[in-house]
């Protein structure tokens, strides 16, 4: 198994060189083709036509859009041939949410960026990073804004509870798994409440991934809430000079309007190294 297309969202953030390179490294190393899709946050044409004095600014907002495309598109490019991949560069003019998840499901993973709030660029649309994974259908590696990752899915670690989501993260990263040095089952143990034999254990999932042949160690933790367990994997990756987190999403039944399970959530906001995601 290995991931064959690979799809790298771009945007006018600072972070989006970073990410191009990135995915270039991760696309040499499957070789696959790559696919770089510009999506920025597009505002209602609408309601600028409608209030007195703002068309005129609508379109000069579409045209530096349009300027920054170009120079972006022209980067990559430039950086496929340099690394010799083979490239496509697709630009959508629709809503940020839409537009990348249609894109989305054609490729075997996404790489999409950690929204920045310092950086009014890095916003797309509403919840766009949760929309992506939820609704995508693929997994998504979140690449986080702070920070240099020259080494990634060197060092694995696999966040386990025996759910669907889960299982679909952990199979979903095999290609990763199995060129991986080390990967770490790792499960947080919840509430006390929590039925005794209720959860696959870590160590199965370990011998069904190792036997793809990934090098898979199991660690059992202990947490309290959705919160806290989101923090003691974030902690947990630190500790183990992890370079990457794979992980199911989980979402509430309002989906649509991202609201998404406090460990999911927790990972998404404080996120220290690239974090793959599956729902």
């Amino acid at each position: 198994m290995s991931y064959r297309s690979l799809m790298v969202h771009l945007d006018n953030s600072e972070h989006a060189q970073q990410r191009l390179e990135l995915a270039l490294r991760i696309a040499r190393q499957f070789d696959a083709q790559l696919i770089g899709l510009y999506v920025t946050f597009t505002p209602d044409s609408r309601a600028f036509f409608v209030m007195a004095g703002t068309a005129d600014y609508y379109t000069e907002h579409m045209r530096r859009r349009e300027q920054r495309r170009g120079a972006l598109e022209r980067l990559f490019q430039a950086e496929c041939a340099r690394a010799k991949v083979t490239g496509h560069f697709l630009c959508s003019n629709g809503h940020g949410n839409r537009a990348a998840t249609q894109q989305a499901r054609v490729a075997d993973l996404v790489i999409a960026g950690q929204t920045d709030p310092n950086d009014p660029e890095s916003f797309i649309d509403d919840h766009f990073a949760e929309h992506l994974v939820m609704a995508a259908g693929r997994p998504v590696l979140f690449v986080p804004y702070a920070g240099v990752f020259p080494d990634v899915g060197r060092r694995i670690l696999i966040a386990w509870d025996g759910s669907r989501e889960a299982a679909r993260a952990a199979y979903d990263a095999l290609p990763f798994l199995s060129r991986a040095k080390q990967s770490t089952v790792v499960t947080v143990h919840g509430a006390a409440s929590e039925a005794p034999g209720a959860r696959i254990p870590g160590a199965d999932i370990a011998l069904a991934l190792a036997r793809h042949g990934a090098d898979i160690d199991v660690l059992e933790l202990e947490g309290w809430t959705d919160a806290r367990v989101g923090d003691t994997l974030l902690t947990c990756a630190h500790e183990h000079g992890c370079d990457m987190i794979v992980m199911g999403a989980y979402g509430h039944a309002r989906w649509q309007e991202a609201v998404m399970g406090g460990a999911t959530r927790t990972v998404l906001q404080s996120m220290t190294v690239p974090v793959l995601m599956s729902r």
